[in-house]
C-alpha cells in the first residue's frame, strides 16, 4: 500500500453521511464579478468561500501587512512580553521614513520622542502610520529586517504560505508579497484570537500630536456591521482593502486588492458584501461534539475512535443554483494509541465542483487506550498482511 494512499485515509461512508443533509451543496456563485485584480470573501465562522478572483496569486501588500506587524505584536501582548504601557523610541529612520517629512502614512510623531504601545497600535491601525510600526519593529528587534524575521516566523506558524515580509509597514520592498488568501487565514485567527485588541480597527478617528485623522476603512461608518480592519495603496499594488462585516450574528471577511482608486476601492467592496449577505445563507451541518466519522486505532483497547468538532459546522450556501458536494476526512495514519480526548486527529474537507470551500479540524470524542499484547499483535498482524485500509 503506496505512502500517500495509507497518509491521506477516506473514510468512505462520510459520502453517504453528508449526502443526507447536502446532497444539493450549492455550487459557488461565481456570477458575481468585481474590478478588483484579486478578491476573496469567506464567512468567518465556517471558512465557506462565497467567491474567489486569483486568490493564490501573490501581489505587493502595500499597508495590508500591516497585519502581520500587529499580529506579532498581539501574540507578544498575550503572552506577556510587552504591556501597553511600554514606550517607543521614534528614531531618526522611523522619522524619516514613516514620519510626516516621508510623504506617506504617518501618525505625526515626533522625532526622539517616547511613544506608549497603546498610542503607537492607535496609530497604525486608525492612521496607517509607517512611524508607528518602524518604531515598534525597532523597540522589539533592533532593526526592521531582524522583526521581518519575526514576522515570517509568525507567518510560518499560522500557514501562511504563499507570503513574505521585508519590512513593517508594507511600503515597497524587493521580495515582499502576500495573497488573499493568506490575508483572509490572518484576518480569521486576528479576530478569534485578539478579541480585546480587534476592537481597535473599529476605532473612527484619533488625535495624536494634535493632529486627528480618520480610519481609512471606507466600510466603516457606511456599510452596517463593518468593523475593521485595514486598507493600502502603492502604485505597485492599487488600492487594497482587508474588511470584516458582521449581521445577525454572521460575519464575512473581505480581501481586495489592485483597484484603481479610492472611489473604486469603495464601491466594489461594499458591493461585494452587500452581496455576499443577499445571495448566501448559513446552513448548519453537524453540532458541537456530533458524530462526523469514525477514524482506525492501531494497537488499542478500542479498535476505532470518533471524530467530532469541537464547534458547530456550518457552510454559507447560496439561496439559489445548487449543485453536488464532495466532502472527505483525511487523517494520517495508522493512528496509533494511547489517544486522548480532544487530539487533533483530522481534517473535514468539503468541495464544490472541484473548488475546495470548507476545511476544518476533527478531534477525537474519546480516549482510547493502549490495547493488550493480544491486541496489539492481531493490529500488527492485520496491517502487515491485508495493509490499513
Amino acid at each position: 500500500m503506496d505512502s500517500s494512499r495509507r497518509h491521506s485515509f477516506l473514510v468512505s461512508f462520510l459520502f453517504v453521511f453528508l449526502s443526507f443533509f447536502l446532497s444539493f451543496f450549492p455550487a459557488q456563485a461565481q456570477i458575481f464579478q468585481t474590478k478588483a485584480k484579486q478578491a476573496l470573501l469567506v464567512d468567518w465562522d465556517s471558512g465557506s468561500v462565497l467567491f474567489s478572483k486569483d486568490a493564490e496569486t501573490a501581489f505587493p501588500p502595500a499597508s495590508l501587512a500591516k497585519l502581520m506587524t500587529l499580529e506579532v505584536v498581539f501574540h507578544a501582548l498575550k503572552n506577556g512580553e510587552l504591556s501597553l504601557t511600554d514606550e517607543f523610541l521614534i528614531s531618526e529612520h522611523a522619522w524619516r521614513t514613516g514620519g510626516s517629512s516621508s510623504g506617506g502614512s504617518t501618525m505625526f510623531a515626533k522625532l526622539n520622542s517616547s511613544v506608549p504601545l497603546d498610542a503607537l497600535l492607535h496609530g497604525i491601525i486608525v492612521q496607517s502610520g509607517n512611524d508607528a510600526c518602524i518604531a515598534i519593529a525597532e523597540g522589539m528587534a533592533g532593526n526592521e529586517e531582524t522583526f521581518a524575521e519575526l514576522m515570517n516566523n509568525r507567518a510560518k506558524v499560522l500557514g501562511l504560505g504563499g507570503s513574505h515580509f521585508v519590512n513593517s509597514t508594507g511600503l515597497p520592498a524587493e521580495g515582499q508579497y502576500v495573497t488573499a488568501q493568506d490575508l483572509a487565514k490572518l484576518t480569521q485567527h486576528l479576530i478569534k484570537e485578539y478579541p480585546e485588541y480587534y476592537q481597535y480597527f473599529a476605532i473612527p478617528e484619533y488625535t495624536w500630536n494634535k493632529i486627528t485623522q480618520k480610519n481609512r476603512n471606507p466600510l466603516l461608518g457606511q456599510t452596517k456591521g463593518a468593523d475593521g480592519l485595514k486598507t493600502g495603496y502603492t502604485k505597485a499594488s492599487g488600492y487594497g482593502v482587508v474588511a470584516s462585516v458582521l449581521r445577525n450574528d454572521q460575519r464575512l471577511i473581505l480581501v481586495m486588492s489592485g483597484m484603481k482608486s479610492k472611489k473604486e476601492r469603495s464601491f466594489e467592496s461594499r458591493k461585494i458584501v452587500d452581496w455576499g449577505f443577499r445571495a448566501f445563507v448559513s446552513e448548519r451541518i453537524y453540532e458541537t461534539d456530533e458524530e462526523i466519522a469514525f477514524a482506525n486505532v492501531h494497537g488499542g483497547d478500542q479498535s476505532q475512535v470518533m471524530l467530532v468538532s469541537e464547534k458547530p459546522v456550518s457552510l454559507f450556501m447560496p439561496r439559489s443554483k445548487r449543485g453536488k458536494l464532495k466532502g472527505r476526512v483525511i487523517y494520517q495514519g495508522p493512528i496509533k494509541a494511547p489517544i486522548e480526548e480532544g487530539t487533533e486527529l483530522a481534517t473535514l474537507k468539503i468541495w464544490s465542483d472541484g473548488k475546495l470551500v470548507m476545511e476544518t479540524p476533527l478531534v477525537a470524542a474519546h480516549s482510547v487506550g493502549p490495547g493488550t499484547l493480544r491486541q496489539r499483535a492481531l493490529d500488527g498482524l492485520h496491517h502487515l498482511l491485508l495493509g490499513w485500509l
